[in-house]
């Protein structure tokens, strides 16, 4: 059966997360329920990240087995009707070994958070970015991100109900810009690594937040890092902010 890969961008506000849920609208669900309305057979897809609720994406990445020999165009084309009205898209598809898989190829995962400073409430992106009312430090958040980099035991900064077997991984990137924009100041955190444990980059986020706010000190940082203890985490940010930008791979499927 010929394989593909689809690269998928939605908004999370309406899903109760990537991962089908009974009962509950999802991510996964909508992109399967549009692939049956092409082939009724269609298997279960797989995924390159188990986003949670709210979480959204610019280029999640999911391997799908169909039994017809579609043209990448035509396939994307026709999920996107199928699709309609759910906030989802399908931005490129494309025919993959039959060894690619979404989740097991990838070698990097790249996410972007997005938080903004500033006083009145959002409006158009209520729900898209996290806001703060508070002036923030970019310098001292900078520092204090430098403490997470490199390979690390990160039990401090995963929920308590992450399933992944071990808590220590690699962070190639932890870089945080600031973008003044008319309303306020919007920060950009962004994130690299080859797997991330379950609420390692909101946790990231929320407790780089304190450090802006003056509320933690750069070194804070470093020694919840050491602690290896949930409860030394800082607050976790809320998902609105958070995206999954990318998914590398050793050879990109979709390049022209």
């Amino acid at each position: 059966m010929p394989r593909y890969a689809l690269k998928i961008e939605y908004d999370g506000r309406p899903f109760c997360g990537w991962q089908r849920q009974s009962a509950l609208p999802s991510v996964q669900a909508a992109v399967e329920e549009a692939l049956r309305r092409l082939e009724p057979d269609v298997g279960t897809i797989a995924a390159a990240g188990r986003t949670d609720a709210g979480v959204h994406a610019t280029g999640q990445v999911a391997t799908v087995d169909l039994s017809r020999d579609w043209t990448p165009f035509r396939l994307s084309e026709a999920l996107n009707y199928h699709l309609k009205p759910a906030p989802v898209a399908i931005l490129a598809a494309a025919r993959v070994p039959e060894d690619f898989h979404a989740r097991f190829s990838a070698i990097e995962r790249r996410y972007m958070f997005r938080l903004i400073v500033r006083r009145a409430p959002l409006t158009f992106e209520a729900g898209q970015i996290w806001q703060v009312r508070q002036a923030l430090d970019l310098e001292s958040m900078r520092e204090g991100a430098r403490h997470l980099l490199g390979r690390h035991d990160f039990t401090t900064f995963r929920s308590s109900i992450c399933q992944a077997d071990s808590p220590v991984r690699t962070l190639d990137r932890l870089e945080v810009t600031a973008h003044p924009r008319a309303d306020g100041t919007e920060y950009r955190f962004d994130v690299r690594a080859r797997s991330f444990l379950h609420n390692q980059v909101r946790s990231f986020v929320g407790t780089l937040e304190r450090v802006g706010a003056g509320a933690w000190r750069p070194e804070d940082v470093k020694a919840a890092l050491e602690a290896r203890d949930r409860a030394a985490c800082g607050p976790v940010s809320p998902p609105s902010g958070l995206y999954l930008t990318h998914v590398g791979y050793p050879q990109d499927p979709f390049a022209d």
